[in-house]
């Protein structure tokens, strides 16, 4: 099976995170997918944005949900980039994306989006809230969905079970955590097993070691070197 590579925020670790600058550079590279994270503005749009707040990405300050999408585009994300919504970066890109989403509000217009342009094959939704996960299937029977679990609990089912309980296709796993029984019952429920964030040889190796699908990086040289590492 494919050992995908899952570029972070574009490939955040050498362009500014959630930018269309970050997303292209990743396409360029071959990444597979591309995972981003999505907010609601304060008029509903869906933009490309991190942080409950925008201080930290952009030269602005104060909360997402509380600025318009215009007083967005206002703001300097990095290098004369300004915070993309999903549209934009559907536009841009032609890869398939993990749309990272937090709340029910968020993944309710995301799916009404989804819908509206039938893009069951080109967006997968990720959340680490199992709700948004399932009232996602709930609103788009079929969509891909994929469980983001920093920790996989304290058995090595715990995230399966959670995955399984609301029909996520993936888990998402910090790679420092995953043990070879838990991506073993992860398979054995028929489920794919990502790692984050694989951003050095040593980890892409520990990817390999363990088996994984695949593999979400900050670096696109991951990208290259991980079709030859066993």
């Amino acid at each position: 099976m494919t050992f995908l590579t899952i570029g972070h925020r574009g490939v955040m670790g050498v362009e500014p995170e959630n930018t269309l600058r970050s997303y292209l550079r990743a396409e360029r590279c071959g990444m597979d997918v591309i995972a981003l994270d999505l907010r609601l503005s304060k008029d509903g749009a869906l933009v490309a944005v991190h942080d409950p707040e925008v201080d930290r990405t952009t030269d602005g300050s104060g909360a997402v949900a509380d600025l318009t999408v215009a007083e967005l585009r206002e703001l300097d994300a990095g290098q004369g980039e300004r915070v993309p919504v999903l549209e934009e970066v559907l536009d841009a890109v032609r890869v398939p994306i993990q749309a990272l989403v937090g709340d029910v509000a968020t993944a309710t217009a995301l799916a009404a989006l989804i819908l509206r342009h039938d893009l069951t094959s080109r967006i997968e939704v990720a959340s680490a809230q199992d709700a948004v996960l399932a009232e996602t299937a709930r609103l788009v029977p079929g969509v891909r969905t994929v469980l983001y679990a920093a920790s996989p609990g304290g058995a090595a089912g715990s995230v399966v079970d959670r995955a399984s309980a609301v029909g996520a296709a993936t888990v998402a796993v910090d790679v420092h955590r995953l043990s070879l029984e838990t991506v073993d019952s992860a398979h054995a429920a028929g489920l794919r097993v990502t790692g984050l964030a694989v951003d050095t040889l040593d980890l892409l190796r520990l990817a390999r070691a363990l088996g994984l699908d695949g593999a979400v990086t900050d670096f696109p040289e991951i990208r290259s070197t991980g079709r030859f590492t066993a």
